[in-house]
């Protein structure tokens, strides 16, 4: 309660202050998210009504549409209003909502995407065991798995830094309510805040990247044994979406949260921040559908059926 007595609101400084950007900007942020409403939804209606995609790589993928729906839809709306309005003010429940489901859905990524390649590697390195190491019960038991443990993390994310005190300004330098800008506002003891963040953070990280590594791993090892370089060409193409969304991923995220805190800049953390809010949740429906042939295949069926209904109505 003391803390609301000090802080009832946030106002978001917002993409940009300059009255004649704001337009164009509402324009790219709508376009923007515009494809990732298409994108995201199209694979996920597309993975549910064709059962050729019923696998686990294509479940996974399913869940990884939506987490980056999710994502986008908690920050992009508000940014949109911003930029439409001018309104910039977020209740301080409005943050705390926003940041919760904002680190819940990333840290729900980052499993995916280690499950992911775990689920490429014992497609690779052991295709006879697949179908009974990759059951239904296993990959729904990881996707739960990641689902909870992003609640998890974004709980106590959000109980260590709403038990600070924000008495120095309600200005956010930022389109959303972000980590580092809402330390930024703490006239609280922010020590111990920044270390569970950081040790919960690298925990994550570190847990998921070593799952990519190792997987990946022995997924070259197992490619380089192929003597025929089309079954090596075939094997590194069921790899090569999921690596480009790797490494896109953790490498802005890297960038973002895992640099001393004397070096960030406002304007250079909004730039990435942009990318992973915005450009990630756009792409990665791009990078699985152009790179894809299966889920391309299944596009063309769909396309073809559309077609002929439209062709020859009764």
């Amino acid at each position: 309660m003391g803390n609301r007595s000090a802080v009832n609101e946030f106002i978001l400084v917002g993409l940009t202050d300059a009255p004649g950007l704001q337009v164009l900007f509402f324009i790219m942020v709508t376009l923007i998210y515009l494809i990732i409403l298409a994108g995201n939804l199209g694979i996920v209606a597309l993975i549910s009504h064709d059962s050729c995609l019923h696998t686990p790589m294509y479940f996974f993928l399913r869940n990884l549409s939506l987490v980056d729906f999710g994502l986008s839809s908690t920050i992009i709306p508000k940014v949109m209003t911003g930029l439409l309005t001018g309104d910039m003010v977020i209740s301080y429940d409005g943050c705390a909502t926003q940041l919760f489901f904002f680190v819940a859905f990333a840290a729900i990524e980052s499993f995916l995407l280690a499950f992911m390649a775990y689920d490429r590697h014992a497609a690779v390195c052991r295709p006879l065991h697949y179908a009974s190491t990759m059951t239904s019960k296993m990959y729904v038991f990881l996707a739960s798995g990641a689902h909870i443990w992003g609640v998890l993390t974004a709980s106590i994310f959000i109980g260590s830094i709403f038990s600070l005190s924000f008495c120095r300004s309600n200005i956010v330098h930022h389109f959303f309510c972000d980590i580092p800008p809402l330390l930024v506002l703490s006239c609280s003891e922010i020590h111990i805040t920044e270390s569970i963040i950081f040790i919960l953070g690298s925990l994550n990280g570190s847990f998921t990247f070593l799952v990519i590594f190792v997987s990946y791993l022995f997924i070259f090892i197992t490619v380089l044994k192929i003597r025929s370089a089309d079954g090596r060409q075939k094997a590194f193409s069921t790899c090569a979406s999921h690596l480009t969304a790797v490494f896109i991923f953790y490498g802005t995220c890297t960038f973002m949260y895992f640099r001393p805190s004397s070096s960030h800049s406002m304007d250079s953390d909004k730039m990435v921040s942009v990318f992973y809010t915005m450009v990630i949740p756009m792409l990665n429906p791009l990078i699985y559908s152009l790179r894809n042939k299966d889920v391309k295949n299944s596009f063309r069926k769909v396309m073809r059926r559309q077609q002929l209904q439209f062709d020859h109505p009764f």
